[in-house]
């Protein structure tokens, strides 16, 4: 059985906006939700506001109600089916986040066993056949397939196969099986 690793902020979780939400309610800003559609936070915010965000970040409980992405949870209940699924989630920058994310995927993803959930730093660590991530740092360490969740932070990059939707994620993993 393949081993499919998949990531869980702006993969399995709309975590880009929950932050959208946080900066127009919260910061003093003239950005329209538009704007967060076509570039990263850290090309649209100032420094000390990216700094408040991180802080914001930090704060338990700021995990745990970040909504599934649409499609999500059908496409990793059918995955889970034909290959062996982990999630690997890069947590060690937002210690406060360990058990928020961990009960957020025992809630939306029971099906994925605590034995496959890995809380990591750089995922250069993670054995597996592919990793789907929107962090083109983390598929440039790993040693398997990866393949580029879209997302505005990374609309630029072209060195990795993409993935818009778990509609696409579908098609490519269980349209073949």
């Amino acid at each position: 059985m393949l081993r499919l690793t998949l990531d869980m902020d702006d993969v399995l979780a709309n975590t880009h906006e929950k932050l959208v939400d946080i900066v127009l309610a919260d910061f003093s800003t003239t950005l329209h939700r538009e704007d967060f559609q076509t570039k990263g936070l850290r090309e649209l915010l100032h420094p000390k506001q990216l700094s408040k965000l991180h802080k914001i970040m930090d704060t338990p409980g700021f995990f745990a109600d970040i909504q599934v992405k649409e499609g999500a949870i059908e496409t990793v209940h059918q995955l889970s089916k034909y290959y062996e699924l982990f999630v690997a989630t890069a947590c060690m920058e937002f210690p406060n986040s360990f058990r928020d994310k961990f009960d957020w995927l025992k809630k939306h993803f029971p099906f994925i066993p605590w034995t496959n959930v890995v809380f990591c730093g750089y995922k250069s660590i993670i054995q597996s056949d592919y990793l789907i991530d929107d962090h083109v740092r983390n598929l440039a360490a790993f040693k398997g397939k990866g393949i580029l969740f879209s997302s505005p932070h990374n609309l630029r990059e072209t060195a990795y196969k993409r993935v818009s939707s778990w509609q696409e994620v579908s098609e490519l993993f269980l349209h073949s099986v």
